[in-house]
């Protein structure tokens, strides 16, 4: 048995466990980690520089580079997270349905932990912590993987929370790091110990782990998302939004890719959102129709392309009906907003549009479990089972069906002595 192998088998081990861990064990082992990344920030720091360092000498690219930094802002952000998920309700142990099915014989439908995750996420070393502090609150074991990038902080990061978990009462072994290419690779095979794997990457990356491993995988693939100016758009909230939904923060999934604009307004508009967006230094492409108005914009060389940086394609389209096909066509089904006074319009945008968060009047940037309330998120789920749009608690368990009887026998009811009630409880 490989070194990882045995981690994964103590994992799942330890998840059996953790099922059934006390909230009050749990959230006090957050506030335990929070504290103690706290008091060993100089050393996260120390290992964060050294990434960092290592960053510019290979020339990684800038949006990396902005993602891979953990500095106090980020400590305060991660230990602020863990402490809120301690107010939060304990996902565990919810019922989710009650129905007698006879006198004497009770079934309840009952959330519970999916068992084992297996996590691969890109080069921030904060991730980390809000992907470990939800597996423990929802009582999952974890198997985490981070960009190669961030080694060094996201080692010392398990290590923290790894001693202060276990010191607060979690089982050992419930969380472990993978540092090599090897570890994914063998736990993509591990189906008898991993329930769940959760790629945060590209759509090729997400499509590779699901062809090469039979373990159930929720995708988290990349964030090509839209915002439309429909014709009858506030012109002043719709630059604006532009401007937040684009360059708010560049390198994330919900940052704003493409802009549609309605042909009707798109002369008169055009020139004015090419110069807020240019004002924040965001590099413009352009379809034909775009390039008409604005000559200097760059072409499109492809629809669906995830930017990450200070650049952003620009679509004038006929109306709504062309901005909803040309986003169900060219998409990720991330995040999608409409800007409009018209109800109708924006009803029909988000009823229409296939996506996991679509939203009206508002930026792209708001699809986050931390601004949604879900304490943070372990990705935003682009696929349609389980769960979908930002992963948060209720998106790590599952459940199960408990039946209390009283030597109630199957041949009474096929014999027809006993009739079933089916009485919904709750």
């Amino acid at each position: 048995m490989t070194d990882f192998e045995t981690r994964a088998r103590d994992a799942k081990k330890a998840s059996y466990a953790m099922a059934v861990l006390p909230t009050e064990v749990k959230d006090q082992a957050l506030l335990k980690i929070a504290d103690a990344l706290n008091a060993n920030k100089d050393a996260i720091f120390a290992a964060n520089e050294i990434d960092l360092k290592n960053a510019k000498e290979t020339n990684l690219p800038m949006p990396l580079q902005k993602r891979l930094l953990f500095d106090d802002h980020k400590l305060a952000d991660v230990t602020s997270g863990l402490k809120s998920l301690t107010k939060l309700d304990d996902p565990v142990g919810k019922v989710l349905l009650k129905t007698e099915l006879d006198d004497d014989l009770v079934m309840t439908r009952v959330s519970c932990p999916i068992g084992v995750l297996g996590i691969i996420f890109e080069s921030r070393p904060d991730a980390l912590v809000q992907i470990a502090s939800l597996a423990l609150k929802s009582g999952n074991s974890c198997c985490l993987k981070g960009g190669s990038e961030a080694v060094n902080s996201n080692r010392v990061l398990f290590e923290i929370i790894e001693k202060a978990s276990v010191e607060a009462g979690l089982p050992k072994g419930w969380i472990t790091l993978m540092e090599t290419r090897n570890d994914v690779a063998e736990m993509l095979l591990l189906d008898k110990y991993i329930d769940l794997i959760i790629p945060r990457g590209s759509n090729s990356f997400v499509q590779y782990i699901m062809q090469h491993s039979s373990i159930p995988v929720m995708g988290h693939a990349d964030g090509v998302c839209h915002l439309y100016i429909h014709e009858k758009a506030d012109r002043d909230m719709a630059l604006k939004l532009a401007v937040d939904s684009k360059t708010q923060y560049v390198a994330v999934c919900n940052a704003c890719e493409t802009i549609l604009v309605d042909e009707s307004i798109a002369k008169d508009f055009l020139p004015q959102l090419a110069e807020v967006l240019r004002e924040k230094n965001v590099v413009l492409h352009g379809c034909d129709k775009t390039k008409a108005i604005l000559p200097d914009v760059l072409p499109v060389e492809e629809w669906h392309h995830e930017y990450l940086d200070y650049e952003v394609s620009l679509k004038v389209v006929s109306g709504i009906d062309e901005a909803i096909d040309h986003i169900n066509t060219n998409g990720s089904g991330h995040t999608e907003s409409i800007v409009t006074t018209d109800k109708e319009a924006a009803e029909a945008f988000q009823n229409r549009v296939d996506s996991g968060n679509v939203f009206w009047n508002c930026s792209t940037r708001f699809s986050d479990g931390l601004r949604y309330g879900f304490g943070a998120e372990v990705g935003i789920s682009t696929s349609k089972l389980h769960a979908r749009g930002p992963v948060g608690l209720e998106g790590l368990v599952t459940y199960k069906y408990k039946i209390c009887g009283n030597g109630n026998l199957v041949a009474d009811y096929a014999s027809g002595n006993r009739t079933f009630t089916h009485k919904h409880i709750i």
